[in-house]
């Protein structure tokens, strides 16, 4: 049976965390830096009141029409349970799509990715663990962090922000002091449609501001490529994607929803091992 790491415990790992019980993959453990759960879904309490609460990071959840369908069942079960509400209230400056649907969270945000931990009762929780070194050995990912001894397992899955995956050592960064990563913007269909006759400089310029705001922290790019692919049937690929590659890895970033991963991660225990690395969806388009 297959030993699966999770490391981070926000949104994308716990959701994460409870298909890959329900798919029975194999013995799951979930790890996060933190001292609790939450990530950018994190809400603090009043130290006088516990019913007193504020939202730290996201506040509201949407549910766009283009990725409704998908997604729908997730929505329809937090709202079920009573995790999710219609958001009513009006904020100033939120534009609202037809078609799209804003929910908050009654009892904070947090108890989004509360509720899929729970869902993955039988994951193994840790918190305050840093990871910093994933390598191979024997062919298995044995991961290192600040405190604790380094564990063994099949297959990782990272769920914190790029430049955290950037930072880790070992053997998915690549070693060689002349040649240094590479990274690759996908673009959404949207996006490229409506920019389809533009500038390519304009439209370079456009893809890199927006992969600032995404990873402030790159460093300057030595050299850049902006490739048009006009017949490249980008219909099929809803979500831009970011992959990150070396000679000594293949690192990929995707803005895809943790039941991508689970289809990912099954795919992976009849086949090579690999890392795969998950974000949360960034849109360009």
């Amino acid at each position: 049976m297959a030993r699966v790491l999770v490391v981070g415990a926000g949104l994308t790992g716990g959701a994460c965390a409870a298909l890959l019980r329900g798919a029975a993959l194999g013995r799951i453990a979930v790890w996060d830096k933190a001292r609790g759960a939450g990530g950018r879904m994190s809400t603090s309490r009043s130290a006088r009141d516990a019913a007193c609460t504020a939202d730290l990071g996201a506040q509201y959840i949407t549910l766009e029409t283009e990725r409704a369908a998908p997604r729908r069942s997730f929505y329809e079960e937090l709202l079920s349970h009573g995790i999710l509400k219609p958001l009513t209230a009006p904020i100033e400056g939120m534009v609202v799509k037809e078609g799209s649907y804003n929910y908050m969270a009654p009892q904070g945000i947090f108890s989004v990715v509360k509720y899929y931990l729970k869902q993955s009762a039988d994951a193994d929780v840790f918190y305050e663990q840093h990871v910093t070194r994933i390598s191979l050995r024997d062919g298995k990912w044995e991961v290192s962090r600040k405190m604790g001894p380094p564990e063994q397992f099949d297959i990782v899955i990272l769920t914190m922000p790029v430049p955290q995956i950037l930072q880790l050592q070992g053997d998915i960064v690549n070693k060689s002091p002349e040649i240094g990563p590479s990274v690759v913007v996908h673009t959404t269909v949207t996006f490229g449609s409506e920019h389809l006759d533009s500038d390519p400089a304009e439209v370079q310029q456009l893809i890199l501001s927006h992969l600032e705001r995404i990873v402030p922290s790159l460093p300057k790019p030595d050299s850049i490529k902006c490739q048009k692919w006009i017949y490249s049937q980008l219909s099929l690929l809803k979500h831009p994607f970011l992959v990150v590659t070396s000679g000594l890895f293949f690192c990929v970033i995707c803005y895809l929803s943790a039941s991508n991963c689970l289809r990912a991660q099954e795919l992976q225990v009849v086949g090579r091992r690999r890392i795969g690395s998950i974000s949360n969806r960034q849109a360009l388009g």
